[in-house]
């Protein structure tokens, strides 16, 4: 199986690694792609320019062999779809190879909104990051399509190459790409909030110095 994380990433922090680590080993996934995206369409529009958002990705991977710095949205460019994501991997990868797609909770709220979710549901199996303890409460229309997702096994992905929906407790760090950018821009430390590969990149190249959130 394959994951997706999909996100802006300006920049990547220990939040996003965590929450990674936890469903790369829940799952055991054979790889993880962390996959930034360039144009935003649900989202404000990065701060940070897309190579540096890139390299601040490959300088958080590189230590964890099953995570991937993928760069298709960036070299794609124009706003960035998942459905154009999926499919771009499923090309990649087969029609026959379980696709995991990693969402946070709000991010699988907004789901109606996006460009022809329902394709999305049937390229990829959705992995629904929760906090522990807390149980999903989707609304129409989410609430009828995930009726006949849901799953609560995560061996049960590995039958078929997308269309169900799994919710999965990972631990949940309260770190924000705003409040790195804030502290770095305002001359305080982000240490420990970021790996220290991703913060000496932010120095070494002067970013969000000159950025007020």
């Amino acid at each position: 199986m394959i994951g997706i994380f999909g996100g802006t990433f300006d920049p990547i922090h220990n939040g996003h690694l965590r929450v990674a680590l936890d469903v790369t080993e829940a799952l055991n996934l054979q790889a993880l792609h962390f996959v930034p995206l360039n144009g935003a369409v649900h989202r404000a529009r990065p701060q940070a320019a897309a190579a540096e958002r890139l390299a601040m990705v490959q300088a958080a991977v590189g230590d964890e062999p099953r995570f991937v710095a993928d760069d298709r949205e960036l070299r794609r460019g124009g706003d960035s779809y998942t459905l154009d994501t999926l499919r771009d991997l499923r090309n990649q990868f087969g029609q026959d190879t379980p696709l995991c797609l990693l969402l946070g909770e709000d991010a699988f709220a907004g789901l109606p909104t996006w460009h022809a979710p329902e394709q999305v549901m049937e390229l990829a199996h959705l992995v629904v990051m929760q906090r522990p303890g807390c149980s999903l409460d989707p609304a129409p229309p989410l609430d009828r399509w995930i009726a006949r997702r849901r799953s609560d096994d995560p061996a049960q992905l590995r039958d078929a190459p997308g269309g169900r929906m799994l919710p999965l407790p990972v631990t949940q760090l309260a770190i924000s790409a705003t409040d790195i950018r804030h502290r770095v821009a305002t001359g305080r430390s982000a240490r420990y909030l970021t790996p220290d590969p991703v913060l000496a990149h932010i120095h070494r190249h002067d970013l969000y110095r000159n950025l007020g959130d």
